[in-house]
C-alpha cells in the first residue's frame, strides 16, 4: 500500500511538473497571447465558475485554455449530455490537451476565438451557454479584442454569460459595448491577483 501511494504521488507530481513546463513554454513562445506565467489558482476557478447554472449548460466554451486549468473543473460540473469546446491559437497547448483529456464531451480546437461562431456551428451547436476567457485583451493585436467580444455576444444565448478573468479592468471596456449587465469581482489569491467579470446576455 505504501509503495502504491508513493507511485500515485509521484505520478501526480510528474503530471504537475509536466503541466507547468508546457504552460511556461507556451508563455515564453507567445507571452502576449498567454498573459500569465503560471495557471490560475483554485480560488479563481471556484469564484469564476460560481454563477454558472450547470443544469442549463449544454455547451461551455473556453478561450485560451492553456494546459486545461479550468477544463477538469468544468467537466466535473458539466451535465452528461453537455459539451466543452476550447479554442487556442497555440498548437502546443492543443496537442497537450488532446493527449491528456479523454472525456468524450471535450473538444480542443486550434484556432482563433474571433471565429467562435463558425467553430461552434461546425461542431453541431447553434449557440453557447457560457464562454470563459482568460485572454489578455489589453495586449491582443489591434482589432482582435473587439472582434472577439462582438462574436462572443452573438454566439451566447439569451440568459447566458461571458466569463472573463484579467489582471486589469481593460477587458470590461470591450465587454461593455455588447453586454449591458456586467457583474464584477476580484480574486486576491491568484498570481497575480485578478479582476473577474461576468457579462450577461439579456
Amino acid at each position: 500500500m505504501v509503495g502504491a501511494k508513493r507511485i500515485g504521488v509521484g505520478t501526480r507530481l510528474r503530471k504537475l511538473l509536466g503541466q507547468w513546463g508546457v504552460f511556461f513554454r507556451g508563455f515564453l513562445e507567445h507571452p502576449k497571447m498567454v498573459g500569465s506565467i503560471i495557471p490560475s489558482s483554485r480560488f479563481t476557478i471556484r469564484k469564476m465558475l460560481g454563477p454558472v447554472k450547470w443544469d442549463e449548460c449544454k455547451l461551455f466554451v473556453e478561450y485560451g485554455p492553456g494546459v486545461g486549468t479550468f477544463c477538469e473543473p468544468v467537466l466535473e460540473k458539466l451535465r452528461a449530455d453537455g459539451a466543452l469546446i476550447v479554442i487556442d491559437t497555440n498548437p502546443l497547448f492543443i496537442d497537450y490537451l488532446n493527449r491528456t483529456i479523454t472525456d468524450s464531451r471535450f473538444t480542443a480546437v486550434h484556432g482563433s476565438a474571433a471565429d467562435v461562431e463558425e467553430i461552434v456551428r461546425d461542431h453541431g451547436h447553434q449557440h453557447a451557454d457560457y464562454v470563459l476567457s482568460g485572454l489578455p485583451f489589453s495586449t491582443l493585436p489591434d482589432g482582435v479584442g473587439p472582434a472577439i467580444a462582438a462574436a462572443t455576444h452573438r454566439i451566447i444565448r439569451p440568459g447566458g454569460a461571458f466569463l472573463v478573468y484579467q489582471f486589469s479592468a481593460k477587458a470590461r471596456d470591450f465587454m461593455a459595448k455588447h453586454f449591458t449587465r456586467i457583474d464584477s469581482g476580484f480574486e486576491f489569491w491568484n498570481i497575480l491577483p485578478c479582476q473577474l467579470f461576468w457579462g450577461w446576455k439579456e
